[in-house]
């Protein structure tokens, strides 16, 4: 016997096991593109805030900051998608992601929504999605009024990506 012949009316339990079903999603923009990454993964969702550059890093790391006493390393998705760089203003948020059991930050043009979709509606990237490499692309969620762009944090953050990152991390705490 299943839970939803248990219960009256089981058209609510049916939405409800579909819902849970759903992906959720923080989306955001970067340059005229619109992004998302599983909320899961998401630690925390935060303004603009001073960026420290640690010398010699590769570009695509803007620097690290201090949140709350931890040293998070923060990559410019701009510079790594590359697209053309521009100052952050009032709408750039700095996205705090756990990856590799690492919690990094990424700097984007501005967070849109948490949006629940249903996961058939996700299709594989096509070799040209973007101008970003389609290797951090892990689908496309086909809306009503727009398309969104799915990264995989974790070939976005691979193992090149991380060694750098560690490589900052070092430096900016010696």
């Amino acid at each position: 016997m299943t839970l939803s012949s248990t219960l009256p009316g089981n058209s609510s339990a049916e939405s409800a096991s579909t819902d849970c079903n759903k992906l959720q999603l923080v989306t955001f923009e970067v340059g005229d593109e619109e992004f998302a990454v599983n909320i899961l993964a998401v630690q925390e969702i935060n303004r603009m805030m001073q960026v420290t550059r640690v010398p010699q890093t590769p570009p695509e790391i803007e620097g690290v900051i201090n949140l709350r006493g931890r040293i998070i390393p923060v990559i410019n998705l701009r510079c790594r998608f590359n697209m053309p760089l521009r100052e952050t203003d009032g709408d750039s948020r700095i996205v705090v992601v756990e990856v590799n059991d690492r919690t990094v930050g990424f700097i984007v043009d501005m967070v849109h929504e948490v949006l629940r979709i249903d996961p058939r509606i996700v299709e594989p990237a096509p070799s040209i999605t973007t101008n970003i490499d389609s290797d951090y692309i892990e689908g496309v969620g086909k809306l009503s009024d727009r398309l969104i762009i799915l990264i995989d944090l974790e070939r976005l953050f691979c193992a090149q990506t991380m060694k750098k990152i560690d490589q900052t991390l070092a430096e900016a705490t010696e």
